[in-house]
């Protein structure tokens, strides 16, 4: 049986900017770069909240409409299997709670915040990339990006620049 060649480079792409859906970009792009392979983040549409200067540390857990909150349940020591009700997530606070909870339990696994993982990511390699079309339309210019952002470009460009890579949508 023969084995499949290694991934060599990968091309993550982040479109949403909850706490809990920038992570997987930043960690998949950090693993990445620990495995020795190439990684690049494309920050697109609510993305641009994990890089942009006044927001990347203030992201929070989304908490109204997330079905998956029932992952949360265990760390207030409930059933794995108790839904959390949307209703609750629209009520003041509760989504800055799930946020802190989040945020406690990822300290305990020693994850760091959005900022430290963008130098961290930074510093072994990768490359961070923001849309030009998202920025435009935001009104957005690159001092407004942490200094860890390489360049704003088009969606044709992160396809040139992602040739050959696996391309993941987080």
């Amino acid at each position: 049986m023969n084995k499949p060649d290694p991934i060599k480079r990968v091309s993550l792409v982040c479109a949403k900017g909850g706490l809990e859906e920038v992570y997987p970009a930043l960690i998949l792009a950090n693993g990445a770069r620990m495995e020795g392979i190439e990684a690049s983040i494309f920050f697109t549409f609510f993305g641009l909240n994990a890089i942009i200067k006044k927001t990347h540390n203030n992201l929070k857990v989304a908490t109204v409409g997330n079905a998956a909150l029932n992952l949360a349940m265990p760390m207030l020591k409930m059933p794995i299997t108790m839904p959390f009700p949307t209703i609750i997530g629209a009520i003041p606070g509760v989504s800055n709670f799930a946020t802190w909870l989040m945020k406690r339990e990822m300290e305990k696994l020693d994850v760091p915040p959005v900022g430290e993982f963008l130098e961290m990511i930074d510093d072994a390699g990768a490359e961070i990339y923001a849309c030009k079309m998202t920025v435009d339309m935001y009104g957005l210019k690159m001092d407004d990006f942490v200094p860890q952002v390489k360049e704003i470009m088009t969606v044709s460009e992160f396809y040139e620049k992602s040739a050959g890579a696996e391309i993941i949508f987080t």
